[in-house]
């Protein structure tokens, strides 16, 4: 099967993030899981491996935070890139905190309390503490991770537009924001990204958002394409997650859930034989092919995961093939919740 074992960087979509003008590919390397934090540990050493793959594969945008591992995937970034830094686009984020205990509780991490806080000074904050784990002078895309309600937007994008006029970043993105908040940041400066949770199974921003990104060229960065790993392909009955992964108590994951995936993954074989592709890149290119999102950010922290999610960008699905696994997903796994 060409597109598991190899990769043809040559023929990785391209994108652009709305008025910045800033080309990246249109799979990113998705970074949470390098953090280890909710996902049973990591691997510091595999995971530079795996952004060094994604890089040889034509995977150049590299999406990371703060909060994955309170400063570690940054840090596992930043060791990445040292050498290679002009070969890749950085995404990183800010207002998930745990230096300050202002804004608004949001969970505990590692026995730190994080809150939700997008003020003025800790963004600027934030800025620098990335900068430096990064190993970097600056950020191509800087994400406003959650939204605070106990800022206003305007003091947010006030502190976003001094950091650009910096030259500290070059493109200003929000993520997990409603069509409201995202047109109030539009009314203070250009928004270039809006980063949200879609794949075949969480479509809900079709109506939503997109429309409204679409009207104001801002990028629709989609994240979790493969739904924590949930459509990566049919699992084994018998795996289990242990240590603080998610997924061992997410109901997703549930007994009867993976059945009906199985039903479902075995409906799409044909079509993967036929198109000599993994379940895992079908559903990649699933995402990339429906056009409500420019990029599809997919997690990995192993050379083999980040060289096949980049394989899923020479995948082109016909319109038939689109009908077909869309069928399949309303016979199977529309309950799936």
């Amino acid at each position: 099967m060409n597109n598991i074992s190899t990769s043809n960087a040559s023929a990785m979509k391209k994108t652009t993030f709305g008025p910045s003008g800033i080309e990246c590919s249109a799979i990113g390397l998705g970074t949470w899981a390098m953090g280890g934090w909710m996902w049973g540990g990591g691997d510091n050493a595999a995971a530079v491996l795996a952004i060094h793959a994604s890089l040889d594969a034509g995977v150049n945008l590299i999406d990371t935070a703060p909060a994955y591992g309170l400063g570690r995937s940054e840090s596992i970034v930043g060791t990445a890139l040292k050498g290679r830094r002009h070969e890749a686009v950085i995404a990183t984020k800010c207002g998930l905190v745990w230096h300050t205990r202002k804004g608004t509780h949001f969970f505990e991490e590692d026995g730190h309390p994080v809150y939700r806080y997008l003020g003025r000074e800790s963004i600027i904050h934030e800025a620098e503490e990335s900068l430096k784990r990064l190993q970097t002078d600056y950020i191509d895309l800087y994400i406003t991770h959650w939204q605070d309600a106990t800022t206003p937007v305007a003091e947010t994008m006030d502190a976003l537009l001094e950091l650009k006029k910096q030259g500290k970043i070059r493109a200003i993105g929000v993520s997990n924001v409603s069509p409201e908040t995202l047109a109030e940041y539009l009314q203070y400066g250009p928004v270039d990204a809006a980063q949200e949770r879609y794949s075949l199974i969480d479509r809900e921003i079709e109506q939503t958002l997109v429309p409204l990104c679409t009207e104001n060229n801002v990028a629709v960065l989609g994240y979790s394409s493969l739904a924590l790993g949930l459509l990566a392909g049919p699992i084994d009955p018998e795996r289990k997650f242990t240590g603080d992964d998610q997924r061992a108590t997410n109901p997703r994951f549930s007994a009867d859930n993976r059945a009906k995936l199985k039903a479902f993954f075995e409906e799409l074989e044909p079509l993967r034989r036929q198109l000599e592709c993994s379940f895992g890149q079908l559903m990649i290119a699933w995402t990339l092919a429906r056009g409500s999102v420019s990029v599809a950010l997919c997690g990995a922290r192993a050379s083999k995961q980040a060289i096949e999610n980049a394989g899923a960008g020479s995948v082109r699905l016909h319109d038939a093939a689109l009908e077909l696994i869309d069928g399949a997903a309303s016979r199977h796994l529309g309950s799936l919740g």
